[in-house]
């Protein structure tokens, strides 16, 4: 993978990993057409794995989102703009924000880097 999508999220009552992802899919459906589509990417191999991590406080669901991108940048971006669009998950209104968007390639170089400096 090229590039890693990191969002947190905040939604208002509890839910669980599988909604978080089927509300992720089931509003990005269609919007940018079929290139776009979340499903046809997996099964493409453009991106990985949705991968949700969440806590549950008081009445409130927070958490984290990693998608690993095999897209070029700016569909990485778009892609990422893409999940911040959803604003309800389960029957409850939630907000989605991208944090970071990791080259995990510059990372991987780095660690060449720094290790060939180690070696010397």
């Amino acid at each position: 993978m090229k590039y890693l999508i990191k969002a947190k999220f905040e939604v208002e009552g509890i839910v669980e990993k599988s909604d978080v992802i089927g509300a992720i899919f089931g509003q990005t459906e269609g919007l940018l057409g079929e290139e776009y589509d979340l499903r046809d990417l997996q099964d493409k191999g453009r991106i990985g794995r949705i991968q949700v991590d969440l806590k549950t406080q008081n009445t409130k669901t927070y958490g984290t989102i990693t998608i690993p991108s095999n897209l070029d940048r700016v569909e990485t971006a778009l892609l990422a703009a893409l999940i911040e669009i959803v604003d309800r998950i389960g029957p409850y209104s939630a907000k989605i924000s991208v944090e970071e968007i990791i080259d995990l390639r510059a990372e991987k170089i780095k660690k060449i880097v720094n290790r060939a400096k180690d070696i010397l």
